[in-house]
């Protein structure tokens, strides 16, 4: 592994313009298979569950090179082997093997920038070198950000706390940031990621003033208050580069990486993808220099921002530029080809959702897009067949987008155009029927009842809207494919985790909420392996334990499809196999019942 410091030599990013390097992203199982002459490997296991239809469960599963050979009973997988040389690994024949879990919507650079810094959050984060507690009202979140700041030697050093929730932490301004240090610098990261807020000395330290300011367009500067130091939605991706240089120091932006990739290995991942990152070569070749190397128990797969690509180039040049992305892939990370994400409404976790109807406290929500640069960039995607990945959280941003694919297919109709509803979380039942019959597909975040509906029955929302959101259960029964995600930091990237949150919708406080909208062990499986690949496009690679797809499984310790709901986040992970490579998980902690999210070991 390179050092990141090689790459970010000046130690700063700017939201870069791409370069024009054309290349075809390179899918997994596209390169030639191993030799030939690779030895057959039978792996036993007490059970393997397949997702194959016509095989769902099997003794064993044969692996050649980087790909799975045959599945059935040792006698049969012995018959189609015939002749060849095997050999018979009995090293997992104690446990189950899944498909290789995929997790379908996580961000490396944003997890790990927030995983390392002060979290102070509405529930507890339990990381290999420390337990942050969950800060219980406003009193002990500004009691805890005091501490944090009290800990730092260099009075000018910068304090970086995320977790904050305004419903649940109360109200926070530049004056109360300034209150606890008008020396050293203090930027709070909203929960949602979506805002941030700066005491005076930061806002200064990071070229944030009022002349600044009024440089900013109208639909920014509405989302900004330079006098409280706040800025959300739109006015937070306008302070982005300007904070970049926080983030980008290599030896931070290093440490945050490295934790990002033992986390999704220890999680039992074997594939990522991250929609819509930030537009930026010089993060790209960062990001690459930790997830690339061969070494890395998972290929990891970006999906170009149409957010920031069609505020840079007009309409004839924008399909060229976000092709010239699929070069800066390297190894084992890559962009997916003809895929995109763009955005709709504001972040479920600052209520910014857009709603049909208002928040019960009167506040409106944001749109992240411009509707009709919304629309622009739709129609000019859609155009050259791309798959679309719409971030959209409130049921009238919801409407919206459904009326922009509704309008395009009757424009200019696709076959399986797989346009994505990411997130998905307040919607209501004539919204099914219609997702349904456009042929949508739905990327969803289950933790957001179990993180969140307790506190919005009384916030923002009422029982009705917050008992409901996310509502797998309907989409279940409607027959449409659904993934799930965590959308990390949104939630914790562990498969096991969003599956017990699809499965059980059991609140943080322990309260059951939406009971329809539970969905069975089944479907939360397939959610986060086969149909989190067709979401990606990748589901005739990888997905199911089938023969001539690639050998990635996940080694578990019971099978989540049989053990009882309620334990299933508790499931230890042994061991994933990712493309015929054994990469087994060291230090496994254990997992009470009372801890929600689940703890992770040091190292793999």
């Amino acid at each position: 592994m390179r050092s990141i410091g090689w790459f970010l030599c000046c130690a700063f990013v700017a939201l870069a313009q791409p370069k024009l390097a054309f290349s075809q992203s390179q899918l997994p199982g596209d390169s030639a298979s191993a030799s030939s002459e690779s030895p057959i490997v039978i792996y036993q296991a007490k059970d393997i569950v397949t997702l194959d239809p016509d095989k769902p469960n099997v003794e064993v599963v044969a692996v050649k090179g980087d790909k799975i050979f045959a599945t059935g009973s040792l006698r049969q997988v012995k018959k189609i082997i015939g002749k060849q040389s095997f050999v018979i690994d009995d090293t997992f024949a104690e446990t189950v093997f899944v498909p290789g879990f995929v997790a379908q919507h996580d961000h490396p650079f944003l997890a790990g920038i927030t995983m390392t810094s002060a979290i102070i959050s509405i529930e507890d984060w339990v990381l290999p070198e420390k337990t942050y507690k969950a800060a219980k009202g406003q009193a002990e979140y500004i009691s805890r950000l005091r501490e944090e700041e009290s800990n730092l030697n260099d009075p000018n050093e910068l304090l970086l706390s995320w977790g904050y929730h305004h419903y649940m932490h109360g109200e926070l301004s530049s004056s109360k940031l300034d209150a606890i240090s008008s020396v050293r610098p203090i930027i709070v990261w909203h929960r949602s990621a979506h805002e941030m807020y700066f005491n005076s000395v930061a806002q200064q330290k990071y070229g944030i003033s009022r002349q600044w300011h009024n440089t900013l367009n109208e639909a920014v500067k509405n989302q900004t208050d330079f006098d409280s130091g706040h800025y959300w939605e739109q006015g937070f991706f306008a302070i982005v580069p300007l904070v970049m240089p926080l983030f980008t120091e290599p030896k931070r932006l290093q440490a945050a990486l490295e934790f990002f990739e033992n986390y999704l290995h220890v999680a039992g991942i074997t594939l990522g993808a991250e929609p819509g990152g930030l537009l930026s070569r010089a993060l790209q070749d960062a990001q690459n220099s930790v997830l690339s190397d061969a070494d890395t128990p998972f290929r990891f797969y970006f999906i170009a921002d149409g957010k920031s690509l069609v505020a840079l180039y007009d309409n004839e040049s924008l399909i060229s530029k976000t092709e010239s992305l699929l070069g800066w892939g390297n190894g084992m990370t890559d962009f997916l080809p003809k895929q995109v994400k763009l955005f709709a409404d504001g972040a479920v976790f600052s209520q910014a959702m857009q709603l049909r109807e208002d928040y019960s406290d009167g506040h409106g929500g944001e749109w992240m897009m411009d509707l009709d640069v919304f629309a622009r960039a739709f129609q000019i995607y859609w155009d050259s067949d791309y798959q679309i990945h719409v971030h959209v959280n409130g049921d009238k941003g919801l409407d919206m987008v459904l009326d922009q694919l509704e309008n395009n297919i009757k424009r200019n109709p696709r076959i399986d155009h797989r346009t994505v509803l990411i997130h998905f979380a307040v919607s209501q039942p004539d919204q099914i029927d219609r997702i349904k019959k456009l042929g949508a597909i739905v990327s969803a975040n289950p933790y957001y009842p179990v993180a969140l509906a307790d506190n919005y029955r009384s916030n923002g929302l009422e029982p009705a809207r917050a008992d409901n959101m996310v509502r797998l259960g309907d989409i279940e029964r409607a027959g449409i494919s659904y993934s799930l995600h965590s959308d990390m930091p949104m939630a914790p990237a562990q498969p096991l985790f969003l599956m017990w949150s699809a499965v059980n919708r059991i609140t943080n406080d322990g309260n059951l909420r939406g009971a329809e909208q539970r969905v069975s062990r089944l479907g939360a499986l397939r959610a986060v392996t086969l149909d989190a690949a067709y979401s990606l496009r990748l589901e005739k690679q990888l997905g199911s334990i089938e023969p001539g797809k690639l050998a990635n499984f996940t080694v578990l310790g019971e099978n989540p499809v049989t053990i009882d709901p309620l334990e299933i986040k508790d499931i230890k992970v042994w061991a994933t196999i990712h493309e015929g490579r054994i990469f087994p998980i060291k230090n496994i902690s254990e997992v009470t019942s009372k801890n929600l999210l689940v703890p992770l070991s040091a190292g793999h």
